[in-house]
């Protein structure tokens, strides 16, 4: 849970004092979900910000409502991509929210902000003499060094050595330290061996690990939950239903914003996906795979198991052959040619490696249900291709050129032939063996209670006490705001 009664208030006028001196105002949840409730003198300042810029406005721009430019953007609708049959294969309406347009290119961003501002305007975290520790598999610890950097505090990110380049080039000029662990994806035990690591190493550090962390699913609860309901309202036509939403699990905060749409849409499902070569929710299995940002041997403390209708896997030659289909100009001639739009196709870039992940669960999705024209299926696309070239040039030295014919083979075997095999809608129990799992890793190993693990499962109460918390978090973050004097 999220602690807002312990308050250390010596901490808590050091955070006001260097708000104050390095001129940052904490956005509250309400403004990232609304941007129109940002002050005007705030939306002037953005004008001359480019959206990467470690520039303290942009803790602003921690929202959804972007618009879609490298500077100087302001705010407007959700950003979304619609994916025709002719793509897809399927007729059903699949929504995809893009991630592109938060500040380091990743929704992430926001995930890490939930977490760290609760700590910060508490006094639970200093920033004069503490360090924020961000264990990740990638985009998570780069928007906690942005965010860090942005609130003025130091900052330690962790990943595996696995990860793509771009994530470490990155880094270097904005993470006070950049740690990393041995393995890639799935190595994550590895992350949270070196943060105990670092616990016991005497220095003043606090872990934000986003796998336990509920800023991460509050933030997507509140923020990316009504996000996807403005796209609702928006697209749906008077026939239209909306089915589920369906999601790469990795930290398991994404998906939380299933749970606020079912409390919009009570019969909508929650399908949440994972890479084949782990299928640690599907088979209790384990292994390594390449779909960066997800499935990491393990199921997360945060997820709402007992909320999740279904388990999907993919295999991660499908993700792969997607970014070379998106992204080669051979690929793009051949979507041409099968009636995709030019328009869209000029857009594929805007989906990540687990971007086509999650757009291939919809369809394994859309195709399980049969679903049709009117029905409407949500997903994400967490980051774009910004942070993949290197992927790109790696699977040109390892297979070749991509040729006409591989753009066919890709398209026909992985969209418009995917199929409905390694996928299990969810009993009572099958829920609950997935659930189990979080004993292995959570009580054994990192410190989490009997009690608690009961409570996630069997206390109704228990999940719907995270999104109450955000009246007061804003509270406390319009308090410290006020005590900075930044805003008169």
């Amino acid at each position: 849970m999220i602690d807002l009664t312990s308050r250390n208030e010596e901490a808590l006028a050091r955070a006001v004092q260097r708000a104050r001196e390095r001129n940052i105002i904490i956005p509250t949840f309400k403004q990232m979900r609304n941007p129109a409730l940002i002050p005007d003198t705030i939306k002037a300042e953005l004008a001359d910000v480019g959206l990467w810029d470690l520039n303290p406005r942009n803790l602003f721009r921690i929202t959804w409502h972007n618009e879609a430019k490298a500077h100087g953007g302001g705010f407007g609708g959700v950003n979304y991509l619609e994916f025709p049959p002719a793509l897809t294969g399927v007729p059903a309406r699949i929504l995809i929210l893009v991630g592109k347009w938060f500040p380091t290119g990743a929704h992430k961003v926001g995930a890490a902000f939930g977490c760290l501002a609760p700590a910060l305007v508490t006094g639970q975290f200093d920033p004069t003499s503490q360090k924020a520790v961000w264990p990740s598999t990638g985009n998570y610890c780069r928007g906690g060094a942005y965010d860090s950097h942005l609130l003025a505090c130091d900052s330690i990110a962790i990943l595996p050595e696995g990860m793509s380049q771009e994530r470490f080039d990155w880094l270097a000029s904005v993470a006070g330290e950049t740690i990393k662990t041995p393995g890639s994806e799935s190595n994550v035990k590895e992350i949270f061996d070196k943060c105990w690591e670092l616990m016991a190493s005497g220095q003043d550090v606090v872990i934000f690990n986003q796998f336990d962390q509920f800023g991460n699913y509050l933030w997507h609860h509140e923020i990316t939950g009504p996000a996807m309901a403005e796209v609702l309202a928006q697209a749906m036509g008077p026939h239209d239903r909306y089915r589920g939403v369906v999601l790469t699990t990795g930290s398991a905060g994404t998906i939380a914003c299933g749970d606020y749409l079912k409390t919009l849409y009570p019969t909508s499902k929650i399908a949440a996906s994972e890479a084949l070569q782990c299928p640690t929710l599907l088979n209790n299995g384990f292994g390594a795979h390449r779909i960066e940002g997800i499935g990491d041997k393990h199921v997360p403390w945060i997820h709402n198991v007992k909320n999740t209708d279904m388990v999907v896997a993919i295999d991660d030659a499908a993700t792969m052959g997607l970014i070379r289909l998106f992204n080669e100009p051979a690929g793009r001639e051949y979507l041409v040619q099968q009636g995709v739009a030019v328009g869209l196709v000029n857009q594929l870039d805007l989906l990540g490696i687990s971007g086509c992940a999650n757009l291939l669960s919809a369809i394994k999705f859309a195709r399980y249900y049969e679903l049709g024209a009117h029905d409407v299926v949500l997903t994400v696309a967490t980051d774009s291709m910004e942070m993949y070239g290197s992927r790109l040039r790696e699977l040109d030295e390892e297979e070749g050129a991509f040729t006409p014919l591989d753009a066919a083979g890709v398209y026909h075997r992985f969209l418009m032939g995917q199929s409905i095999d390694y996928m299990e809608e969810l009993s009572y129990y099958s829920r609950q063996r997935i659930h189990n799992l979080k004993y292995y890793t959570w009580v054994e190993q990192q410190g989490k209670s009997y009690a608690e693990i009961q409570a996630q499962w069997y206390d109704d109460d228990y999940w719907t006490a995270v999104p109450a918390a955000v009246e007061t978090i804003d509270k406390l973050i319009e308090e410290f705001n006020g005590r900075a004097g930044l805003l008169k």
